[in-house]
C-alpha cells in the first residue's frame, strides 16, 4: 500500500505505544527501593486528548513495572499488556480485545522487538531515537524523542490528519 503517512493517520482509530523508549525515555533507575521511570506530562496530556477524541489507546511493554501501571490507570487507558516480548502475538490481542484492525491501527515503537506489531498495522511509528531498523520500517518516524514529547507528537499527526485537532483545542477554549 502506497499511502503517504498523512494518509495512514486519517485511517488511525487506535494507537498502540511501547513503553520503554517511547512513552520513557529508556532509562530505568534501580534502587534498593525499586526501580522507577519518568513519563512526560505533555505525552500524558496527549493521550487523554485522544481519548476524549474516541482514539483508543494501548500500552504494549516487554517489562513489568508499577510505575507503569499506575501510569496506565491514571489515562485511563484502554489496554495494558506487560510482560511480552512477542509483540506481534501480543497485538494481535490487544486488537482483538479493542474490536479494532491492522489497518486502522498506529503502532509506535523504538527497538528491535517492536518490528513484528509494527509490521502488522497501517502507520507505523517510530521515535526520533529509534535504532535504524525501526526507522527503516516506519511509515513516520517522529522529530520528538521517546520520554520527551514523541508520543504527543503521534496524536496530534493522526487528529490532524483526521481534521480533529482543532476541534480538540476548541473544546479546551470553551471549558471555562
Amino acid at each position: 500500500m502506497n499511502l503517504s503517512p498523512e494518509q495512514r493517520a486519517a485511517l488511525v482509530k487506535c494507537i498502540v505505544f511501547d513503553v520503554d523508549g517511547v512513552l520513557t525515555d529508556g532509562m530505568v533507575h534501580v534502587g534498593s527501593d525499586g526501580e522507577s521511570k519518568s513519563f512526560n506530562i505533555q505525552d500524558g496530556h496527549g493521550i487523554v486528548v485522544a481519548r476524549k477524541m474516541g482514539l483508543k489507546i494501548a500500552f504494549l511493554t516487554g517489562r513489568a513495572s508499577g510505575g507503569t501501571q499506575m501510569r496506565a490507570r491514571e489515562l485511563q487507558i484502554d489496554e495494558l499488556h506487560e510482560s511480552r516480548a512477542g509483540k506481534g502475538p501480543a497485538l494481535r490481542e490487544v486488537l482483538s480485545k479493542l474490536h479494532v484492525k491492522p489497518q486502522e491501527t498506529c503502532y509506535v515503537g523504538d527497538d528491535l522487538v517492536d518490528l513484528p506489531a509494527m509490521r502488522q498495522v497501517i502507520f507505523p511509528v517510530a521515535v526520533a531515537n529509534a535504532v535504524a531498523e525501526v526507522k527503516f520500517h516506519a511509515a513516520w518516524v517522529t522529530t520528538r524523542r521517546g520520554g520527551d514529547g514523541a508520543a504527543r507528537e503521534v496524536i496530534e499527526a493522526v487528529l490532524k490528519a483526521q481534521e480533529r485537532w482543532a476541534y480538540a483545542v476548541q473544546k479546551y477554549m470553551e471549558d471555562e
